[in-house]
């Protein structure tokens, strides 16, 4: 199986750049490292870095472009988005003095949505990054986008209260979704007609999902399996939404629902206690992540409708040293994006292993 490793060395020499820099700690011992898989090709296709080694994707649309963070050579988080199929990587860049962004997802036409300081929505394929505004208060933070550019995510209010806000197409326009009062919202997931999903917290501490109708007017709860405390992490064009119930057992498990939101089903596992799901598309396709009996964590796909749960690894030769798998997403044209940690140990024993090809070299120079 062709693997594209573009930049690969270049990112592991300075990825021990910053090991020296930064100590031995998680920033350089686990550098997430992210993926397109392509389901009908069955290529893995590595994203590279913007310079630092790290890159962290977050969404994709049905191009094949990938957006999320990436550290760069002066080791500072920036939002990135790729060209088709996941090739070549680029620094969107940052809003104002502050040298930091982060991409959060992106629609077909390539407007991205994330964070520097507060929201920002791009035009289309990436360019001109701009503040979204908020809802009177100081910060806010952009979740989703859907075709017509509509943006979901939370802001302050000029009351100080944390609000779900939908904005008009072209994330122009905000609207405050949390005017009933007694519950505040996360909207997570936006699909083209404008239905969102999230989950809310009410004043008495109650937890619980919900989706709206179209526009996101009309909010309304999900439900659990079983009295659980359920997350929502995205929603196709049907209305169905993915995410995963907690039960007061402590067991975890994913799960799909029917059209607008009805019907919860449990997807079960790979064959451990835990599984999450954290994509879908319009065919009901759902990938997450699931533990297998040996508790290691692996990708999970479905079928068509969520029917019927498939180890990923079983359908593509998936890089090797990889232990904990996050921020799974699939488009229409049966592509994946996702980010991995590879183990401790591997990556000790490389560092290890370009220290010792460092030492040759300098001791071959000498003595030549």
């Amino acid at each position: 199986m062709k693997i594209a490793h573009r930049s690969k060395v270049r990112s592991f020499f300075l990825g021990a750049t910053l090991f020296a820099g930064f100590g031995f700690d998680g920033y350089a011992a686990d550098p997430e490292r992210s993926f397109l898989i392509d389901l009908n090709s069955r290529e893995v296709t590595e994203l590279g870095s913007l310079g630092g080694g790290r890159t962290v994707a977050m969404g994709i649309n049905d191009l094949g472009q990938v957006v999320g963070q990436s550290v760069t050579s002066a080791a500072r988080y920036h939002a990135f988005i790729t060209g088709p199929d996941g090739i070549g990587i680029r620094d969107l860049g940052i809003l104002g003095v502050v040298d930091q962004s982060s991409a959060s997802a992106i629609n077909g036409a390539g407007q991205v949505v994330g964070h520097s300081g507060e929201a920002f929505i791009t035009e289309a394929d990436g360019r001109n990054m701009r503040a979204i505004g908020s809802l009177g208060g100081g910060s806010t933070s952009a979740h989703d986008i859907n075709a017509a550019g509509q943006v979901v995510g939370q802001s302050f209010t000029s009351a100080g209260s944390y609000h779900g806000f939908i904005t008009g197409p072209d994330g122009m326009g905000m609207r405050d979704l949390d005017t009933s009062g007694g519950r505040t919202s996360t909207p997570l997931a936006i699909n083209d007609s404008g239905q969102v999903a999230g989950h809310y917290v009410t004043s008495a501490g109650a937890q619980g999902a919900f989706i709206t109708g179209p526009d996101g007017m009309g909010m309304k709860d999900l439900g659990a399996l079983g009295g659980a405390i359920t997350d929502v992490y995205d929603i196709n064009a049907a209305g169905q939404v993915v995410g995963a119930y907690r039960a007061s057992s402590g067991v975890t498990h994913a799960f799909v629902t029917g059209t607008d939101g009805v019907g919860m089903r449990d997807l079960g596992t790979l064959g451990g206690g835990f599984s999450v799901a954290q994509g879908i598309n319009d065919a009901g396709e759902v990938v997450g992540r699931s533990t297998i009996s040996t508790g290691a964590e692996h990708i999970f796909i479905t079928g068509p409708g969520g029917e019927g749960l498939t180890d990923l690894s079983s359908l593509v030769g998936l890089p090797e040293g990889l232990v904990q798998v996050y921020e799974i997403d699939i488009n229409n044209a049966g592509q994946v994006s996702a980010m991995g940690i590879p183990e401790p140990q591997s990556y000790i024993m490389l560092l290890a292993g370009l220290a010792l090809i460092g030492f040759v070299a300098r001791r071959k120079r000498l003595l030549v």
